[in-house]
């Protein structure tokens, strides 16, 4: 073998930008098509792999980058994340971080504005589960139904438990409560 052709070979292969090609969801490893050649089962970053663990599976012509070291193609890493013509930036808006999903769902802090925004497809809901409770402090806006499985409590006065009691008359005018 020529020394010099493989050590050529080795070089072009330590970076090598590609596209998902085919996902291997129970091994977390996609392969890579990079104009010819097409990679064997590589792992890919996901973020973080450690006590804090993300989950998000690349995506089908995603573009990518293979790092390879000493150009071994079989001991790669993919990273992903590399925005292109058909997945474009969500926004141009430099104090966004945001997410977006292909079935319309998105959310985002805008750090000039200081939202932190959550759009719904109109089947989607959010579900939170906080068995030590859930605690909100500023004013609070609902459009819409409010169900609430047990009570309401507002400054210790229970919706459920609470009766109104009726001194001198009724509660409101009846009709022949009118004046005259």
């Amino acid at each position: 073998m020529n020394p010099t052709a493989e050590l050529r070979r080795r070089l072009d292969n330590m970076i090598r930008p590609g596209t998902i090609y085919a996902l291997d969801v129970e091994n977390n490893r996609c392969r890579v098509k990079s104009g010819e050649l097409l990679t064997d089962w590589l792992r890919y970053f996901v973020g973080r792999a450690g006590t804090a663990r993300r989950h998000s599976l690349p995506t089908l012509n995603e573009q990518c980058v293979v790092f390879s070291p000493s150009g071994e193609m079989g001991a790669g890493f993919v990273l992903v994340g590399l925005n292109s013509d058909e997945f474009p930036g969500p926004s141009t808006n430099p104090a966004l971080d945001s997410t977006s999903y292909a079935d319309g769902a998105w959310f985002g802090y805008d750090q000039g504005s200081g939202d932190y925004t959550v759009v719904m497809t109109a089947e989607g809901q959010i579900h939170i589960s906080a068995p030590g409770g859930i605690n909100i402090t500023g004013p609070v806006n609902i459009t819409g139904l409010v169900t609430v499985g047990d009570d309401v409590v507002a400054n210790g006065v229970s919706l459920v438990n609470h009766k109104h009691g009726i001194t001198g008359g009724s509660s409101a005018p009846g009709p022949t409560d009118v004046p005259q």
